[in-house]
């Protein structure tokens, strides 16, 4: 047999609908909604919660840093944050390194 005849439809064979081209891409649809609600929204609420903590950010707050620093906010300029961490010591720091503010109880940062 000839490969022309080899690649011929079977007669009366019908090709194939929409709903078969929606099965197919049914399963790579049921992914992406699965990888948005276990990845992609949480990612999100937590970036929003971050960016609320740090527009609230105000004088006497007793924050920590991404290195581990805990200091007190003496002052806030535009993206940066001045942390009082002894009598005598401040140090500048980005306002994007501040992880958390602690609360009066502990160390913990508040979530």
């Amino acid at each position: 047999m000839t490969l022309a005849l080899l690649l011929q439809t079977a007669p009366g064979a019908a090709s194939p609908g929409p709903m078969a081209a929606l099965q197919s891409f049914l399963p790579m649809i049921l992914i992406v909604v699965l990888f948005y609600f276990l990845l992609l929204a949480p990612m999100r609420k937590q970036q929003k919660k971050t960016r609320e903590m740090l527009a609230n950010l105000k004088k006497g707050d007793r924050v920590v840093t991404s290195g581990g620093i805990y200091g007190n906010v003496a002052s806030i300029e535009d993206q940066i944050v001045w942390l009082k961490i002894a009598d005598t010591v401040k140090v500048k720091v980005a306002r994007s390194a501040i992880t958390g503010v602690v609360t009066d109880g502990g160390d913990a940062p508040k979530e």
